[in-house]
């Protein structure tokens, strides 16, 4: 299917998928290790890339290839690689971009766990790492070093949403030749596609709104068939972080209803961040979609909805915090987002725990700051369960 004839809507159901011989008409899955070879020609010129065809799952999969033909083609780009976790995705992408003695310049306000891998591991191997706010355009361009090889950007942004200028930040990339990386978790492209505003690859959790109901861990790289395709295809087939044929067509199934979550998600998160805003217990709320947020014009402009996660701050820090999350009897504490179940977490103690105090502090984790991931649950019963414990603060 060519990606210019079909809507979204299209391709997420569609895209990827050829017939078998059995003439099937849902994705069949492929449980098998292994791939036969006619002959020992055709198995020496598959092994030499000089023919195409499966070889073995940990790198060719048609499960697999089905569930990259269609994120690729749902995001715009030409080429995906499929991978085991997120996580495992932003190692792939590293580790096929980046040696010794090279620079990152990474947004402040990114997952946790993604600093951690920056700081702990990458560094290991003599990668350096400049951090910047992810609004301040000046603020890419002064990191720069003769060395930076990477940009690496989530918009919106964990937990914060603050949302960062794709296409301006694109640009100060390419000016000096630095690969530009986007975490479109947040959006994904039903909401988001920043490889049509410049970005050079795309990074997802498909754990998360890919998935949409917490079922399967997956990551995915999407981009150009010569870095995609080519040198984190690379890494994947020598190293091995591989998506399983069984959570692909479980990510497959997940896709086909992609957009009318995220619409749903991003109607119900709107109406909730409203409501916590007028809740005399709540300091502030965190969601771009709201005109009180600093870059509502500039998501806007680059989204075509607000997605479904809220971070709000409660009166009372930790403790005010905490005890907001023990009165709610049917949300989820769970620190996993993009779920039709709506989950809470307290981001200091769980998702950026692993992190210092003085990053939290840099990219606004405070004590009394929880997530809320917006499922498809009534949005009276949403509000009743956090009503509770918001209450209980107002009367402490």
């Amino acid at each position: 299917m060519h990606n210019d004839e079909y809507h979204l809507t299209t391709l997420a159901i569609r895209a990827g998928h050829t017939r078998t011989h059995e003439g099937e008409h849902s994705e069949p899955i492929y449980p098998t290790s292994s791939f036969v070879f006619d002959s020992a020609a055709e198995a020496a010129a598959r092994f030499a890339e000089g023919a195409t065809g499966n070889i073995y799952s940990r790198f060719t999969n048609p499960t697999v290839r089905c569930f990259e033909e269609r994120l690729a083609a749902m995001e715009g780009g030409e080429a995906c690689v499929a991978t085991s976790s997120g996580m495992s995705a932003v190692l792939s992408l590293g580790m096929a971009l980046l040696k010794a003695g090279d620079h990152v310049v990474c947004s402040d306000s990114v997952f946790g766990s993604i600093m951690t891998l920056f700081n702990r591991y990458f560094t290991k191997f003599g990668v350096q790492v400049t951090y910047v706010p992810p609004q301040q355009l000046d603020a890419w361009r002064n990191a720069i070093q003769s060395n930076t090889k990477l940009f690496f950007l989530e918009t919106p942004s964990n937990p914060l949403s603050a949302i960062g200028d794709i296409q301006g930040i694109a640009d100060i990339a390419h000016e000096k030749g630095i690969l530009l990386a986007v975490d479109n978790c947040f959006c994904t492209p039903a909401l988001q596609k920043p490889l049509l505003m410049g970005a050079d690859v795309t990074i997802h959790s498909a754990t998360k709104y890919l998935d949409g109901q917490g079922r399967v861990l997956g990551g995915a790289v999407v981009g150009s068939k010569a870095f995609v395709g080519t040198d984190v295809f690379g890494f994947l087939r020598t190293a091995g972080p591989s998506m399983s044929p069984f959570n692909a067509w479980v990510l497959l199934k997940g896709l086909e209803t992609l957009a009318l979550r995220m619409n749903a998600h991003s109607v119900a998160a709107l109406d909730l961040a409203g409501w916590l805003e007028r809740h005399p217990a709540v300091l502030r709320v965190h969601y771009a979609g709201l005109p009180s947020h600093p870059q509502h014009a500039l998501a806007s402009k680059q989204q075509s909805g607000y997605g479904g996660i809220i971070a709000f701050v409660v009166k009372g820090e930790r403790q005010g915090a905490w005890s907001v999350i023990d009165a709610t009897r049917m949300l989820s504490i769970t620190a996993n987002l993009g779920d039709v179940k709506t989950t809470i977490t307290h981001p200091a103690t769980t998702t950026h725990a692993r992190i210092t105090q003085a990053e939290r502090e840099r990219a606004g984790i405070v004590e009394g700051l929880l997530r809320i991931s917006v499922g498809l649950e009534h949005l009276d019963d949403i509000k009743r369960d956090l009503q509770r414990g918001l209450d209980a603060l107002v009367r402490s």
